[in-house]
């Protein structure tokens, strides 16, 4: 019992830290009859900043806030994996728990959704798309990078056409330096509710830019 008490607290701030990368804001929502702005499609388009949506090109939408949180409790939830056997399933179901608490409260906050019946809707949409991610990043972790860089360009960025293959590897980079992070932690630093990834993807521009060591011995030959 003392276990689901420390996962529910630690997980309630962990989820901040998950959600923080895709975080935005619709200002319209906060004024009375304040109209949202929509896309072509009529899905509400908010206001942010920061590598996902400045430099990857990605709307500030619920779908893609629930995406980029995705990726942050998924990495989370590698480590909680190697918590003792009982603890472990505790604190992945708090996370994900706490991931659909505060996507419920995005709802009502900054899209006015008050009816339960479109809030659920979207809600059950999202427990899919978080079922996908798991099975599709799991794949991805084990069988290798290329295969962790296709689940991310089905998930996170639709399977668009026009995707920036730069970025989309400085994306796996980073979930692999922060893996590595998390592997090397201590469960304390993780279970206290304190931890917080570092930097974005853009930090691994430099690395995805240089030449692997295959094709330089390649060249070498030549």
């Amino acid at each position: 019992m003392t276990e689901t008490y420390v996962a529910y607290g630690a997980t309630r701030d962990l989820i901040k830290e998950c959600s923080k990368p895709g975080e935005y804001k619709i200002p319209q929502a906060l004024v009375s009859r304040g109209e949202i702005p929509v896309d072509a499609n009529g899905v509400h388009l908010g206001e942010a900043e920061g590598w996902w949506y400045d430099t990857l090109g990605l709307k500030p939408t619920f779908s893609n806030w629930a995406q980029i949180t995705f990726i942050h409790m998924y990495m989370l939830q590698v480590r909680f994996r190697m918590f003792p056997q009982s603890h472990a399933p505790v604190w992945i179901q708090h996370l994900t728990n706490q991931a659909f608490y505060a996507a419920e409260d995005r709802l009502v906050i900054w899209h006015k959704f008050h009816a339960n019946t479109l809030r659920q809707k979207h809600l059950k949409d999202m427990f899919s798309q978080w079922r996908a991610v798991l099975l599709s990043y799991d794949e991805g972790l084990m069988k290798g990078d290329a295969m962790l860089a296709a689940a991310i360009w089905r998930n996170l960025l639709g399977s668009r056409e026009n995707v920036d293959f730069e970025k989309l590897a400085q994306i796996v980079g980073y979930m692999r330096r922060e893996l590595k992070r998390l592997d090397n932690a201590a469960d304390d630093e993780v279970a206290n509710g304190q931890w917080t990834f570092r930097g974005d993807p853009g930090d691994e521009a430099v690395i995805v830019k240089a030449p692997s060591r295959l094709m330089a011995s390649e060249g070498t030959k030549v």
